[in-house]
């Protein structure tokens, strides 16, 4: 993996449970990581569902290996959330290719 391609910074994002004012468990999600990253793609597919068309925004990231990386985490770059869909281990814990998905704003709760 080389350096130079690692351009971009992204954020791994945990979910973790907090208690409010209120005295409720909400769930937030905590940063556990930056890391720089390799933007390799970034598509949007249109496709029909009951509510009508819908578009989903999929992209791709490499970056170096990070332990405890989980496809329960979420990944934040440039302001946008994205849902970990796929982790592929690059070599022998050399890196991860990283499938997202964009998390649309009444999933980010």
């Amino acid at each position: 993996m080389r350096s130079g391609k690692l351009c971009h910074v992204i954020e791994v994002l945990r979910a973790t449970t907090t208690v409010n004012d209120a005295g409720t468990p909400v769930q937030t999600w905590a940063q556990v990581a930056v890391l720089r990253a390799e933007l390799v793609e970034r598509a949007t597919q249109d496709f029909l569902e009951n509510a009508g068309e819908i578009s989903t925004a999929r992209t791709v990231f490499r970056t170096r290996f990070f332990d405890g990386l989980l496809t329960t985490n979420r990944i934040g770059f440039d302001g946008q959330t994205f849902e970990i869909e796929e982790l592929t281990r690059i070599g022998r814990r050399k890196g991860w290719e990283i499938r997202c998905r964009q998390v649309t704003e009444e999933a980010r709760s």
